[in-house]
């Protein structure tokens, strides 16, 4: 099974990670499968909508799919993992962060770090850039990642003797007045504009900032670091920070092999969510193909590790959490350029 956001206002990051999943499970199947049964993949929208996201979830339940890949937001994740859980079904996470979902003994995975880690390293980043008065943005629509971005990210500035100028909530919709947000950001003097919110948000919001703050630095979160920024934001989004969990220049023959198959697919590079997604699916994948009789798919994926990434060792420990390393980017004549 896969759930994601394949028509909300972020759906670029669900497609992503579909099109990763549905990669390497055509890449399995072609290699004989299991044991010569072929893979099936269902695929279900959350829509980013509670009502949404518990109906898909329960159809792929009732279809008794032995994984669910997916959801790709922590919002999503508050509905979903719930449901599978009292399922007995095994879950993998490509790319969820906040911390509600850290350090349990569930039926949850994840391929991704922590808000705690990624929070952690921007505080250092920024404020090594002499960014001591930071004003934060943040979709109340993803509550679940953005509060918890934002309460690690406040305690890691704060512990460098730093502060937040602002926290301006808002809800993504096509009206949202973004203008707006960014007065209320504006209005506390700060020295840097920063945005905890999809791609398409980051895109609108810094459209507002070069019109209202054109000389101050703007930076978003992991969340945004899609494809889909730079296209949608084109040069008002030039100099901005942000951190992708993959390192996009990696010329190794695997991580060459993978981007070329991908490209050849869907016609498209393959982005954050893609990577993860893949790497989430190579998990289940062998841990299907490794399971022995009278073990869950848990055990055997506990069991089967550590596990060959694109371009990392994954490793989980007993309650199905990693650690990822990271690469921070600004964005440079149209293209995410590493600056670490």
């Amino acid at each position: 099974g896969f759930i994601g956001g394949l028509s909300d206002r972020n759906s670029d990051n669900g497609q992503s990670g579909l099109n990763g999943v549905i990669l390497a499970v055509e890449q399995f199947n072609r290699a004989g499968g299991l044991n010569g049964r072929m893979v099936e993949m269902i695929a279900k929208d959350d829509a980013q909508n509670k009502e949404t996201a518990a109906k898909s979830t329960q159809e792929l339940v009732a279809a008794k799919v032995q994984a669910v890949i997916g959801p790709f937001t922590s919002g999503m994740a508050e509905v979903i993992v719930p449901i599978t859980g009292a399922a007995g079904v095994f879950e993998i996470s490509p790319t969820i962060t906040s911390m509600a979902f850290y350090g349990k003994d569930d039926n949850l995975f994840r391929i991704n770090r922590t808000t705690r880690d990624n929070a952690q390293d921007y505080a250092r980043v920024m404020l090594g850039r002499g960014q001591r008065h930071i004003a934060v943005a943040y979709d109340t629509r993803n509550l679940n990642f953005t509060k918890s971005w934002l309460d690690q990210f406040r305690t890691a500035v704060q512990a460098q003797g730093a502060s937040l100028a602002a926290e301006v909530p808002y809800e993504s919709s096509p009206d949202a007045d973004f203008g707006s947000v960014v007065r209320q950001m504006k209005e506390a003097r700060p020295d840097s504009l920063f945005f905890i919110s999809g791609a398409l948000d980051v895109a609108r919001l810094a459209q507002q900032a070069r019109i209202q703050a054109p000389n101050l630095p703007i930076g978003a979160s992991e969340w945004a670091s899609t494809e889909q920024l730079i296209e949608l934001g084109g040069k008002v989004v030039e100099g901005l920070l942000i951190v992708q969990n993959y390192d996009r220049n990696d010329e190794s023959p695997r991580f060459k092999e993978f981007s070329e198959a991908y490209f050849k697919r869907f016609q498209r590079s393959p982005g954050y969510s893609s990577v993860s997604a893949y790497d989430a699916a190579t998990v289940v994948l062998t841990a299907l193909k490794q399971r022995r009789d009278g073990e869950t798919l848990k055990q055997a994926a506990l069991r089967s590790g550590p596990y060959q990434g694109l371009q990392q060792t994954i490793v989980f420990d007993a309650n199905g959490d990693t650690t990822r390393k990271v690469y921070f980017n600004e964005i440079r004549n149209g293209r995410y350029a590493p600056i670490l």
